[in-house]
């Protein structure tokens, strides 16, 4: 491998971690690369670097801010000519979370998704969803949107407290 081949794996390698500090504006315990949404960084032709990010679903209202932060983030750590892409396809879906952001989802009060997504969950028939307060999955749907798009309302039957859960998509 030359010089050149090594710095520019090196500079790739920068932009993904500085990149991947940004956390989520609607959910700040997670950071895009616990949510996949940073998908990738090249080093340009240019010697610039240049980001992939894919939204949660194509009208995601916080994928602005996030595209500015990911951009604040690769010129404080002093990243050349810093660029971030919007990319569609393919479309974003749960199973590009991390094990570590499920866990802190949980942790903060939302049930995660399912590891997988299916096809039922598309029409909310997934598999039990656990609470994320005290575990029992004798929980019900009380409305399938919750505070964001991505979220549905549920409670759990058992210590009655209301919770997010996290849709699978």
């Amino acid at each position: 491998m030359s010089v050149l081949a090594f710095d520019r794996e090196a500079l790739r390698r920068r932009a993904l971690q500085a990149a991947g500090t940004v956390v989520d504006p609607e959910i700040p315990v997670l950071t895009i690369a616990d949510l996949g949404v940073l998908r990738e960084a090249r080093v340009t032709e240019e010697g610039g670097v240049e980001v992939d990010i894919t939204p949660t679903y194509s009208g995601c209202p916080a994928m602005r801010m996030i595209a500015l932060q990911v951009e604040e983030a690769l010129r404080a750590a002093g990243l050349p000519a810093p660029r971030v892409r919007l990319v569609l396809s393919p479309a974003w879906t749960t199973d590009w979370m991390t094990e570590a952001g499920r866990d802190r989802l949980r942790a903060y009060g939302i049930a995660p998704p399912a590891p997988r997504a299916t096809r039922r969950g598309l029409f909310g028939l997934e598999e039990a969803v656990a609470c994320p307060r005290c575990g029992s999955t004798a929980t019900e749907t009380l409305s399938e949107f919750g505070s964001t798009a991505c979220k549905a309302l549920r409670r759990c039957t058992a210590c009655r407290e209301p919770f997010d859960h996290f849709k699978c998509l």
